[in-house]
């Protein structure tokens, strides 16, 4: 097969694809004739005739309404497929203070460096700074997608002949041809074309028409749901950030996907950087800053970012963040208790994933009293396994010994944390 790379990388591509995704409709659907269905896509992708299917539309969330189109399986892997060959590149053009879908990084990672810029500018709380938080108003529905595509053409043939690995350069490692089809199909491709509507009229109901595809300029907006528009977003972006950092010379700045923010210790001076960037980013990416979401705060009062209160020395989850949290181990507690089956080994192994997932990112913040709450008010968990240790750890007992099911709770709501909304 590696005499094939595209044919390996393909099914590279659908290796990844699948986790997280096992016993999805579409994936059993793909999977049921996985070698004919890989062959096929492999033969499209080779001919150029692949085209990007049929999206399913649904809403998510209450409190923070998004609408999310999700591709179908086959479309998840020429995704992966298509990163694979290109987030290596992009990694290398980001500032480290980008953290949203990338490796190693993540929300917890972003108030980490949050609090790391509090503590350097203010020579660890000894002096006075200011915290400008600033928003982009719809910012996936507002994406221009021609912008986007010639960003990321650009970057690719930049560093086409650079060296990667075993001295050869990119362009000898990747098909430059293949990756231009596949982002040409990707990012002009309109999901709300054919797209099957799941739920009803009133789950749109109360989403701003900011938030909606089916709302949008023509040629702006990016599905949110898809991994390539994860990257793209955030090669969208990367022009704000190399802005800020080189142009403006604001050491102190970090970005999670639309919320950034800047540290300094001149309050007037941080307010003269909001037209500044209010300009920028409508001239050069066509983006408004959203008008209620401005704000420029004393650092020593507290800030919130990503679901976190930061405080000199302690960190305090939000409200909002404490109702997510609970409400989705109270899912979880009232599925555990009202069901009388046995539940199978990988499926413990998940709920208490899910579980010390939040116990875990819990240990970070000041909120002992918090933890202990969860483990009273969800006490039927103690069918399938036991809290241990101070930091509330979920040891869950071997399968068959335990009454619940879990194969009805849907793995993508208990898995994604998404604790910044």
């Amino acid at each position: 097969m590696k005499e094939n790379p595209l044919l390996y990388d393909l099914f590279q591509a659908y290796y990844d694809a699948r986790k997280h995704k096992r016993n999805t409709r579409s994936q059993l659907e793909f999977e049921f004739n996985l070698e004919e269905n890989l062959i096929q896509l492999y033969q499209e992708l080779r001919d150029r005739t692949y085209k990007v299917g049929r999206s399913v539309c649904f809403i998510s969330g209450k409190a923070v309404k998004r609408e999310v189109f999700a591709a179908h399986f086959r479309d998840r892997v020429v995704h992966h497929l298509l990163f694979n060959y290109t987030a290596p590149i992009f990694e290398s053009t980001f500032i480290s203070d980008s953290y949203s879908c990338r490796k190693g990084m993540g929300t917890l990672y972003g108030v980490e460096r949050f609090e790391h810029h509090l503590r350097s500018c203010s020579d660890n709380w000894r002096k006075p700074c200011y915290v400008l938080k600033m928003d982009i108003r719809g910012y996936f529905m507002h994406i221009n997608r021609q912008k986007l595509y010639e960003m990321v053409m650009e970057t690719l043939k930049h560093y086409a002949y650079r060296k990667a690995r075993d001295g050869k350069c990119w362009m000898e490692l990747l098909d430059y041809d293949l990756l231009k089809y596949l982002m040409q199909e990707i990012i002009y491709n309109d999901p709300t074309l054919g797209c099957e509507m799941r739920g009803t009229s009133k789950d749109w109901d109360g989403l701003p028409p900011d938030k909606s595809l089916f709302h949008v300029a023509k040629g702006c907006g990016l599905p949110i749901g898809n991994l390539t528009s994860q990257l793209f977003s955030n090669v969208y972006l990367n022009v704000l950030d190399q802005y800020v950092k080189r142009v403006l010379g604001e050491k102190y700045y970090g970005r999670y996907v639309d919320d950034f923010f800047i540290i300094g210790n001149d309050r007037h001076y941080l307010l003269s950087l909001i037209p500044e960037l209010r300009r920028f980013l409508e001239t050069e990416l066509d983006l408004t800053l959203h008008p209620n979401k401005v704000f420029l705060q004393h650092a020593h009062k507290g800030c919130a970012f990503l679901g976190i209160f930061v405080k000199p020395y302690r960190r305090y989850l939000l409200r909002k963040t404490k109702h997510r949290i609970s409400g989705r181990i109270a899912y979880i507690h009232v599925r555990v208790s009202g069901q009388n089956i046995s539940i199978k080994r990988e499926d413990l192994q998940h709920i208490s994933y899910v579980v010390n997932s939040y116990m875990g990112y819990m240990r970070h913040m000041a909120c002992f009293r918090f933890k202990h709450l969860l483990v009273e008010r969800n006490a039927n968990l103690a069918k399938i396994g036991e809290f241990v240790g101070e930091q509330k750890k979920f040891v869950v007992n071997l399968p068959g010994l335990a009454p619940a099911i879990f194969r009805f709770i849907p793995l993508f709501l208990l898995l994604s944390l998404n604790l910044s909304a």
